[in-house]
């Protein structure tokens, strides 16, 4: 009996050995094929997936070990570092990213996918809105695509406005002064302020809080500080955490 067993288990230990043998050059080809947009969005869509569960493997899968990672926070990462940064949500926070408007270049051994991300994210009941642009390339080396780079960038956009002490409006009403010649005006129409700078179109000024305002569509806030008396003697541009200094000069 167990002569006989032994040689049926070894039948079908060779069957399997061949029936691997048949089937692993598939398996191994699978991924060395002419990729297509369908299954680079399906691969990125499931990396996007997996950062709410902080499920590290697809990153560690499709990654390339000497990858180049350029994140929206202006961040430069390897693998290492960006597999690391995947980590899960924390108690009380969910979301959920969906890719749109994909383009892709396909060329022999290089792809390129370029996306839109739309991102949802719950911070304990509080709802939260992003839009970001990625740009991945793809490599395939030795039978194998992998990404090989990312950049990464948040979409502006406009803060909230808010609701200020309308009394102050007429102190931040006057001409200031960057460099002889270079002027710009404040103005005032109704409640609202203005702002014109030499021949430029007039673009209206949107409250944030008392003395902070912005423009529509762009990046930055128009500052009016008050010294220790409550005079408002210059106003600050600040682009990106620097500032422009302009001095009232009427």
């Amino acid at each position: 009996m167990l002569k006989t067993g032994g040689r049926k288990l070894s039948k079908s230990v060779f069957a399997y050995l061949l029936l691997l043998l048949a089937v692993a050059p598939v398996i191994l080809a699978e991924d060395s094929k002419e990729i297509t947009q369908a299954e680079l969005l399906r691969r990125t869509q499931e990396l996007f997936d997996s950062i709410v569960a902080g499920d590290q493997t697809p990153w560690k899968r499709y990654y390339a070990d000497d990858c180049l990672f350029f994140d929206e926070k202006g961040r430069n990462m390897d693998k290492t570092a960006l597999v690391n940064d995947i980590a899960p949500f924390p108690k009380g926070y969910s979301g959920s990213i969906r890719i749109l408007n994909p383009k892709s270049r396909l060329i022999a051994d290089v792809a390129i996918l370029s996306y839109d991300l739309d991102e949802s994210e719950t911070i304990y009941g509080q709802q939260l809105h992003a839009r970001y642009h990625g740009t991945d390339t793809w490599l395939r080396r030795n039978g194998n695509w992998q990404i090989i780079a990312t950049q990464m960038f948040r979409y502006y956009e406009d803060p909230s406005p808010g609701i200020i002490d309308l009394k102050l409006l007429d102190q931040y009403i006057g001409t200031y002064q960057l460099a002889p010649e270079v002027t710009l005006t404040i103005s005032r129409q109704g409640d609202d302020l203005y702002r014109t700078r030499g021949k430029n179109p007039t673009e209206k000024l949107i409250p944030e809080a008392n003395g902070i305002f912005f423009r529509q569509g762009v990046e930055g806030r128009i500052l009016f500080p008050a010294d220790r008396s409550g005079k408002i003697d210059h106003l600050i541009d600040r682009r990106n955490n620097e500032d422009l200094v302009w001095k009232k000069i009427s």
